[in-house]
């Protein structure tokens, strides 16, 4: 069996978390991301060289490094990046497809990299490999209570360990999610097992638009329509199937869910804060300290630079603030204080007009670009690990402790050499601090 990791969306319910350059599935929660747990999943049915991620082109190196630190590899075939999105139809087709090319006929489960899943439900997709070979498989959870914020699928005739699809409901209102619950209704998890043979049989009957371009032998994939696997086949086809997962699960798509799956005192308060004369509160630190007062039914969240205050009720509609900053062209709705590259990440200590400071974190034996600045100067400060400095035509190593300064429009590179990470304090100077300011030479990523 193969698999399909759809790792491409932006979770902007969970800002300020979550980001547009950092998303949900990426944020380290508990020693592992969501999209690493999904990938140790994917491994209890596939080998590494059996597993595709579909993903965003600004995620490919949180892709490939994540894995990396699980202590695997992808091939660099297997992550498809997407130039733009365009929903999960368009995604899942490009997965299936490249699987097709590469093995012939086959079965491949489809997760989202953003979700907790029991580890019991490999055993569950493994058993239903036979109903796939007829029937579209959804995976659906027995719910535990009405929520607005999940689709629902209605269970009809009993086929093989699952049952055909009499309906699929989109997000109800809190009246009719009661109903369905009542009702025996399950929530759309948003994961499948598919065979190329089904699936691409009925993507060229619902959707020929969308098929054609996969096999035309040139895709452009900025010329498909943006849709969903419901929309666009799942609600249409007479070969849905439906297995129920009577197991834990949560997508994480807001606080309040966070706070469903979170451990709790004595007064339903949930998380690293202190709590008095507080009840049935959800609070992020960020290893701030952070008390509450008299107060319940709220959610605080510290990304260290920007603070989130709601009730756990309104998380839902976090994603509104973002949409005020995106229109406001503010970049708190995309970057966090610290920034991933290929090559490691950097955290923004502290801003004033004239000058940045910065801790830069280098992985084993990768390599920043070779470059220049035209507006600012650097100091380098090396707080750990060991550093291979290039300045000119000048390569010199520094340790713990030892510093150099880098002038303005001098061309200069920094590695690691060694085994664990490097880490460097950076201190920028100049009129202009801005990241557009880097003219690159040579860069091992193939970054322009």
């Amino acid at each position: 069996m193969k698999s399909i990791i759809l790792a491409g969306g932006v979770g902007t319910r969970l800002w300020p978390l979550s980001r547009e350059k950092y998303p949900k599935q990426f944020l380290k929660m508990n020693g592992h991301s969501l999209f690493q747990e999904t990938y140790l999943r994917s491994l209890k049915l596939s080998s590494p060289d059996e597993i595709v991620v579909v993903t965003g082109e600004p995620y490919e190196y949180h892709v490939i490094n994540q894995i990396k630190e699980l202590g695997y590899s992808i091939p660099r075939e297997h992550v498809l990046k997407e130039p733009v999105g365009k929903n999960t139809l368009p995604a899942v087709m490009w997965g299936m497809k490249v699987l097709y090319d590469e093995s012939g006929d086959c079965t491949a489960a489809v997760f989202p990299s953003d979700h907790m899943l029991d580890a019991a439900a490999s055993d569950v997709i493994s058993s239903s490999e036979g109903l796939a070979e007829d029937c579209l498989v959804v995976f659906g959870i027995k719910p535990d209570s009405p929520q607005t914020g999940y689709g629902y699928v209605k269970a009809g005739v009993p086929v093989k360990n699952g049952y055909f699809v009499d309906e699929f409901k989109e997000k109800p209102d809190a009246e009719t999610a009661q109903k369905y619950l009542d009702e025996g209704y399950l929530w759309n998890s948003g994961m499948f097992l598919l065979s190329t043979k089904v699936f691409f049989g009925e993507v060229m009957k619902f959707r020929k638009d969308i098929y054609d371009e996969f096999f035309s032998g040139s895709l452009n994939y900025h010329n498909i329509d943006g849709i969903s696997m419901d929309y666009g086949i799942l609600e249409k086809s007479d070969k849905v199937a439906v297995v129920p997962l009577n197991l834990s699960w949560n997508d994480l798509g807001s606080f309040r869910s966070m706070y469903a799956v979170g451990d709790k005192d004595e007064s339903g308060n949930c998380g690293d804060a202190l709590f008095v004369r507080s009840q049935n509160n959800f609070v992020s630190s960020g290893g701030r300290k952070i008390a509450l007062l008299g107060v319940e039914n709220i959610a605080v969240i510290d990304s260290g630079d920007a603070v989130l205050v709601c009730n756990l009720d309104d998380t839902e509609s976090v994603k509104e603030l973002v949409n005020f900053y995106l229109e406001k062209g503010d970049d708190i709705a995309k970057i966090h204080k610290t920034v991933f590259r290929p090559w490691g990440s950097y955290t923004t200590l502290e801003e004033k007009n004239f000058y940045k400071i910065k801790r830069v974190t280098v992985n084993s034996g990768s390599v920043l670009s070779l470059q220049k600045h035209h507006h600012r100067s650097e100091h380098w400060v090396v707080a750990s690990g060991c550093a291979e400095i290039t300045l000119g035509e000048e390569v010199r190593t520094l340790t713990h402790g030892e510093s150099t300064f880098v002038p303005a429009g001098f061309m200069h590179r920094l590695r690691n050499p060694g085994m664990i990470p490097l880490e460097v304090i950076e201190v920028q100077i100049g009129e202009y601090l801005e990241e557009d300011d880097i003219v690159r030479f040579d860069d091992a990523y193939g970054r322009q």
